[in-house]
C-alpha cells in the first residue's frame, strides 16, 4: 500500500471467499487506495501511494489486523499507534524490533515510527505452537501415548494454550527452553491424559483463536466438555470455522450447540466414522484428522490437501507417529 507501484493479490478458493475489509479499512485511513471485489473480497488491487500514520483501535482483537497496520506504518510518515482491545500475539512486534524498527510496546498499545531503516538479520523461526496443538491433542486422546515435540515457539502471547491444557489436566512438560532472536523456544513432552472440561472466553479466546478447532475435538472427549465465547473472529477465517466445526462434529455423531460468537460441546462423547468436508480450510482438515484417530472406524477427510497451506508434511508426520 505504501509503495510507488500497483499490486494485485489473489488467492485460492478459501482465501478468495474471506473478507479482508477489516484490514483495508484502517489502511484506507492511512491513505491507501485499495479495490476489493464487492467491497470485501479478493482479488485485491492496491494502488501504491504515500501513507500517513494513524491511531487505531481494532473493533475485534486480531493479531493479523494489528500486524497489517504496523507493516503499513513502516512506510508511513509520522507515528502509527495501535491500541488493542485485548493483547494478541506479538511475533510482528518482536521481528520488527529485531530488524531495527523504532517500536515501543506498553501494555496493549504499540507505537511505531515510520521511515525506520531496517537491517537484515539471521533469525531462527520457532516451530509453530498452533501446528503443534494438533499433535498435543492427538497424544492426549490416544492410549499410552508419550510424545516429544522439538523446537516449539513458547512466546508468552501464544503459550496460553499450554496453560489451558495443563489446567484441564493434561500431562505436558516444557524442557530445553532457550531464547533466540527475541523468541522463546523449547521442547514439549505430552502423555495420554484424562482431561477435564474448560471455558474459553475474553482474552483467552483471542490467545487461542487458531487452536479452537483442535480444542473442540478435545472438548468432546473431555470429562466436562468445552464452552467457547467471544470468538466471532472464527466467522471470518479461511471458512466460518464455527459452522465447519459444527458440521464436522455432527457428522461424527458429536453434539454441539453454536452461537454467533462461539459454541458449547458436552463432554464424554465418542467419535463415529464419517466423511468430513474440510471446505478447503487447513485447520479444519487437521483437526478432524485427529478426531478420526479416535473414531470407531475409518474416516474420510475431503480436500485434506488443504493442510499443506500451513503444514505440508502434516499427514506424513501423523502417519509416522500413529505407527509407533
Amino acid at each position: 500500500a505504501g509503495q510507488k507501484f500497483d499490486s494485485r493479490i489473489i488467492g485460492d478458493e478459501s482465501v478468495s471467499g474471506r473478507p479482508v475489509d477489516r484490514v483495508t479499512k484502517p489502511l484506507a485511513q492511512m491513505g491507501a487506495d485499495i479495490e476489493l471485489r464487492d467491497g470485501r473480497y479478493p482479488p485485491i488491487v492496491i494502488h501504491g501511494r504515500s501513507l500517513h500514520g494513524i491511531e487505531y483501535t481494532p473493533p475485534v482483537a486480531s493479531a493479523q489486523v494489528k500486524s497489517c497496520v504496523l507493516l503499513a506504518g513502516l512506510f508511513a510518515s509520522g507515528e502509527t499507534v495501535v491500541h488493542e482491545p485485548i493483547r494478541t500475539r506479538d511475533h510482528t512486534e518482536i521481528a520488527l524490533k529485531e530488524f531495527g524498527a523504532d517500536i515501543e510496546v506498553v501494555g496493549k498499545t504499540v507505537r511505531l515510527q515510520g521511515g525506520a531503516k531496517l537491517t537484515g538479520r539471521e533469525l531462527v523461526v520457532p516451530g509453530d505452537l498452533s501446528s503443534a496443538c494438533f499433535f498435543l491433542v492427538a497424544a492426549l486422546l490416544m492410549k499410552e501415548a508419550d510424545l516429544v515435540i522439538h523446537g516449539v515457539g513458547l512466546n508468552p502471547t501464544r503459550s496460553a494454550l499450554l496453560d489451558f491444557l495443563v489446567g484441564m489436566g493434561a500431562q505436558i512438560r516444557v524442557v530445553n527452553v532457550q531464547q533466540i532472536g527475541g523468541e522463546l523456544i523449547g521442547d514439549l513432552r505430552v502423555k495420554t491424559s484424562k482431561v477435564q472440561g474448560g471455558l474459553i472466553e475474553g482474552a483467552l479466546t483471542a490467545s487461542l483463536i487458531d487452536e479452537l478447532p483442535a480444542l473442540a475435538v478435545l472438548g468432546a472427549s473431555s470429562e466436562g466438555g468445552l464452552i467457547v465465547k467471544d470468538a466471532a473472529e472464527l466467522r471470518v477465517k479461511e471458512t466460518d470455522r464455527i459452522a465447519t466445526v459444527e458440521a464436522g462434529l455432527k457428522r461424527m455423531g458429536v453434539k454441539i450447540e453454536t452461537a454467533p460468537d462461539g459454541f458449547t460441546i458436552p463432554g464424554k462423547q465418542s467419535f463415529h466414522a464419517a466423511e468430513i468436508e474440510s471446505a478447503g480450510d487447513h485447520r479444519i482438515a487437521m483437526a478432524f484428522s485427529i478426531a478420526a484417530l479416535a473414531a470407531d472406524g475409518p474416516c474420510t477427510i475431503k480436500d485434506a490437501g488443504a493442510a499443506s497451506v500451513s503444514f505440508p508434511t502434516f499427514f506424513d508426520t501423523l502417519q509416522q507417529i500413529a505407527k509407533r
